[in-house]
């Protein structure tokens, strides 16, 4: 390979790298703006601290993301070499990912609750039709698509006889529509438990390349366990794309790609550790 067509080829890769964590930096503004939606719904009536930080919990999740994404790119690229000689900026490095780490336990803990209050939500007693809560400032969900109930549209919303609040006070759905807030809210929580799992796995084979090691059965393992992971990942970016949520499935995509960019990081650099070894070896038999 000539030492243009590398350079090409390096160029391109980062090119591709960019233009992806830019696209995903869009749909973080959009994600933002998507939950203040469900908030002026949802949030009408204020609420404590932590119910807020609930109701705006795919905002701090992404933002931490981003955060993690930026970290592990310097780590592992652009100041691999670096890091190993300055200890202080490495545990810089490390204690702002822990932070991280912590915010996204929070996501875990605020979407089980979104979960758990769904699966729990109470039956809206003595109404038969939805156009019986005309007037009480309501809003009806289906597929996470909020709508104000007016006279206009409460027949075409629901022709269910039963229906539920999914927020009190403020959201209801019907039985269907429950039962489907459910399943979205379960696949939320499962998502973000294997983003962490996938970090989880970064995070040691950073920590072991640190050292020097890149090869063994512990190695293996967390080598295989990553396939079965981001399969977990694609299969859900599937399923929002079945519901209809093509925006969804195209962030999951680009965070996906967007860790497979660390993921290559990940392997030039066990490739330079293992190279240095050969060296190494090859001088000491010499």
């Amino acid at each position: 390979m000539t030492e243009a067509v590398a350079t090409f080829k390096w160029d391109t890769r980062q090119v591709i790298k960019v233009t992806v964590y830019a696209l995903l930096l869009v749909n973080f503004g959009l994600y933002i703006l998507e939950d203040i939606e469900a908030a002026s719904h949802e949030m009408r009536n204020g609420g404590s601290f932590l119910k807020w930080m609930r109701a705006f919990a795919t905002t701090i999740d992404e933002s931490a993301w981003f955060i993690l994404l930026l970290l592990f790119e310097l780590e592992t690229y652009v100041l691999s070499d670096e890091l190993q000689e300055r200890p202080l900026v490495m545990r810089l490095v490390h204690g702002v990912r822990l932070v991280c780490y912590l915010v996204l336990a929070h996501s875990i803990y605020a979407f089980g609750v979104i979960y758990w209050e769904i699966s729990n939500a109470q039956a809206v007693e003595g109404v038969t039709r939805l156009c019986e809560l005309l007037g009480q400032g309501l809003s009806f969900v289906r597929n996470i698509e909020y709508t104000t109930i007016t006279a206009e549209n409460c027949n075409a919303l629901s022709s269910a006889g039963q229906f539920f609040y999914t927020e009190p006070g403020l959201v209801v759905s019907d039985a269907d529509g429950l039962a489907l807030e459910q399943r979205l809210a379960l696949v939320d929580w499962l998502e973000v438990v294997v983003w962490l799992l996938i970090l989880a796995t970064i995070e040691i084979m950073v920590r072991l390349q640190d050292r020097g090691i890149t090869r063994g059965r512990f190695v293996t393992a967390i080598e295989s366990s990553k396939l079965f992971l981001y399969t977990g990942l694609w299969a859900m970016a599937a399923w929002w794309a079945y519901l209809g949520h093509y925006y969804y499935a195209w962030d999951e995509t680009l965070w996906i790609v967007g860790f497979f960019a660390i993921e290559a990081n990940m392997n030039e650099w066990k490739k330079e550790i293992e190279a240095e070894e050969a060296r190494e070896a090859a001088t000491q038999v010499a």
